[in-house]
């Protein structure tokens, strides 16, 4: 039963988190050969200036052995 939580910042539409979703879900039931009615994805918004405290410190920096991922930036470089 996967459950996808995906963090952004503000700014996209409803529609664009919608479609976001249903592809999403698409490829996790393809991928998983799970059920559609056994995939959840939530979408939070985080403003810009919380995301390193919010998202990459806590999501991020601290579990990069499970991220399948990476980023391609660190906020800790100027």
């Amino acid at each position: 039963m996967p459950h996808i939580l995906i963090k952004v910042v503000p700014g996209k539409s409803d529609e664009q988190k919608s479609r976001l979703a249903e592809e999403i879900t698409k490829d996790v039931i393809d991928i998983f050969k799970t059920k559609e009615e056994s995939v959840t994805v939530a979408i939070e918004e985080v403003e810009k200036l919380d995301w390193v405290e919010k998202v990459y410190k806590p999501d991020i920096q601290d579990k990069w052995d499970t991220l399948y991922k990476k980023p391609g930036y660190n906020p800790f470089e100027k």
